[in-house]
């Protein structure tokens, strides 16, 4: 079976009073050998879990780590300025060492977009011109750029990314306007829920949508998937398919990554649905009954 890397999202409603428990779930994230942890991006609360600034807790999670990739599941672009965006990320892929993996969405909640008084409408458009000019500012000093709403003239960003050009970019999304945006602004896409005829789908839109199958075929292929292990409650529903079906084994969740990797997937992040106290205990589930089966 061809290699899959699996990370974990660290994003169960922790307990207030307790700040540096996330952080210790995510070093044993890292004791246990998973590839990555991820957080996603609500400025509201969700109900669904830890709803923080991703880039200031990935902050805290590179400075309680030393091996482990980050990765922003997704960022909403649309909520930060352009230059605000450059520079923070810089600064996370600088002190991390390089191990950020920059997630990169378009956003959907439209209280959140009234709240930071961005227009829902301009969502995708506001993405593509915050990426354009982000790519710009880590790949160049000084570095110019002209978009709809963002303008440099010879911009020196605060601090220039270690990774040379900058962390790499995964959009997320499974619409066209979303491949296009991988296709041109990304270093990989970015899925959800997705199953192995899923993944093979996205390939071939992709390559229809290329100039060069070439550009499609040198993205990587990551998404996340929601998992709740056996003897362990969820305290929220999934919002997608569940991995190796609705009473999943050891087995089963192990084919069904196996399918995905067959399909072309290389990264898998894994979205549990458990209390903040069950998720070490989840974690660990994983890395002895199904790690195992994927190397």
């Amino acid at each position: 079976m061809p290699l899959l890397r699996l990370g974990v999202s660290v994003q169960p409603r922790w307990p207030i009073d307790d700040g540096t428990s996330v952080l210790r779930a995510a070093g044993h994230a890292e004791d246990l050998g998973f590839d990555h942890v991820a957080v996603g991006n609500r400025l509201l609360d969700s109900g669904f879990g830890l709803d923080t600034d991703p880039l200031v807790l990935l902050s805290a999670i590179a400075g309680a780590t030393t091996r482990l990739r980050l990765l922003t599941s997704v960022l909403v672009a649309p909520y930060y300025p352009a230059l605000v965006l450059a520079n923070q990320v810089a600064t996370l892929d600088v002190v991390s060492a390089g191990r950020l993996i920059l997630g990169i969405g378009v956003g959907w909640n439209p209280d959140e977009f009234d709240a930071v008084g961005v227009p829902l409408r301009e969502r995708g458009a506001r993405t593509d011109d915050h990426l354009g000019a982000v790519k710009a500012l880590w790949a160049r000093r000084p570095a110019d750029f002209d978009g709809p709403f963002t303008r440099l003239r010879a911009a020196h960003l605060g601090v220039p990314p270690v990774t040379p050009g900058g962390p790499p970019v995964w959009v997320g999304g499974h619409s066209d306007a979303a491949l296009r945006r991988a296709l041109r602004f990304g270093d990989g896409w970015y899925g959800t829920g997705v199953d192995a005829a899923g993944v093979a789908e996205v390939r071939r839109r992709l390559r229809e949508l290329a100039a060069d199958t070439q550009d499609a075929d040198r993205l990587t292929f990551a998404s996340a998937a929601f998992l709740t292990p056996p003897g362990i409650p969820a305290v929220v529903p999934a919002p997608g398919q569940p991995l190796g079906g609705a009473s999943p084994t050891a087995t089963s969740v192990a084919d069904a990554l196996g399918r995905l990797a067959e399909a072309g997937l290389t990264v898998c992040t894994l979205w549990l649905p458990v209390a903040a106290e069950h998720l070490e205990m989840a974690m660990e589930w994983i890395a002895a009954e199904v790690m195992s089966q994927l190397r």
